[in-house]
């Protein structure tokens, strides 16, 4: 095996586990706080993909500039999407609110069908690219993995250094307790549902510089963004970005060793694992 080769997709998966991080963040953090699984995960990554492309090729914005607008449009659409199919069901038993996302998601799809179709869909977006001897990182990972901690460390900065993120953590700890205290359970629970759409959505955006996509290129980050969710840890964000960079590696360099085809297996069998050996992820669950 060539060295150089290990060295350069272990480089690659390490920038691309960043955004998958980024990704299963948004799913592990509604359900620490509201102990939703949120199934309508994987439409909202493609909202994020659509709307850079959208203001891209229509309005002329640079992705990365964008991502502002994606970020509003991501938090909107979450807070809406919380009070029109999860605010009633809140309490409800977990298969009712599984069947509320699932119908969120069917939703979702369909009209993104209607407005886009299933054509694959792609960016043109070229930046310089950093080569040390014959190992060469494309400039749009290194971006995508700036962003992706700029991000991360957004949202640790705000749930631990504001008082709305610190409601937002008491809400997951003892929502009666927290409701005792003055705390507006309801909108907390919004907004954390809006919170996790937007790092979904952003990393749809970060992924659309990537790769090319279609409206139904959710399905498969969806699947991929709950082994990574249980990989680090069910409801622990700092778990998901670890799991993201273990998937992320595992990717790029199994197939060094493997077809393309059955590195989904691949992860598939170490989801198992996990569940058989250390159910509460490498970091435990929160």
């Amino acid at each position: 095996m060539n060295f150089e080769v290990l060295i350069a997709s272990s480089i690659d998966g390490l920038t691309l586990g960043f955004v998958f991080g980024l990704m299963a963040m948004g799913l592990t953090l509604i359900f620490g706080v509201m102990k939703v699984i949120n199934l309508g995960h994987g439409p909202f990554i493609v909202m994020g993909m659509f709307a850079v492309l959208v203001l891209s090729q229509n309005l002329g914005i640079n992705p990365y500039v964008a991502l502002p607008i994606v970020i509003v449009l991501g938090l909107v659409t979450g807070i809406v999407t919380y009070f029109v199919a999860v605010h009633r069901v809140i309490n409800a038993p977990e298969l009712t609110t599984l069947l509320a996302t699932f119908s969120v998601n069917m939703m979702l799809i369909g009209a993104l069908t209607i407005l886009f179709t299933t054509s694959p869909r792609g960016l043109s977006l070229e930046l310089p690219s950093f080569r040390a001897g014959t190992i060469t990182v494309l400039g749009t990972r290194v971006v995508a993995v700036l962003i992706a901690s700029l991000v991360t460390g957004a949202l640790y900065a705000f749930l631990y250094r504001t008082h709305t993120g610190k409601s937002i953590r008491a809400v997951a700890n003892n929502r009666a307790a927290a409701e005792l205290m003055g705390i507006n359970s309801s909108w907390i629970l919004a907004l954390s549902f809006g919170i996790g759409t937007v790092l979904a959505m952003v990393a749809g955006s970060l992924l659309a510089t990537l790769f090319g996509f279609t409206v139904l290129s959710g399905g498969g980050l969806e699947t991929k963004s709950f082994v990574i969710v249980v990989l680090g840890g069910l409801g622990n964000p700092t778990g998901a970005l670890l799991g993201g960079i273990i998937i992320g590696l595992l990717e790029s360099i199994t197939t060094i060793f493997m077809p393309v085809s059955y590195v989904p297996v691949f992860e598939f069998v170490v989801f198992i694992l996990i569940l058989l050996f250390r159910p509460n992820g490498i970091l435990g669950a929160r």
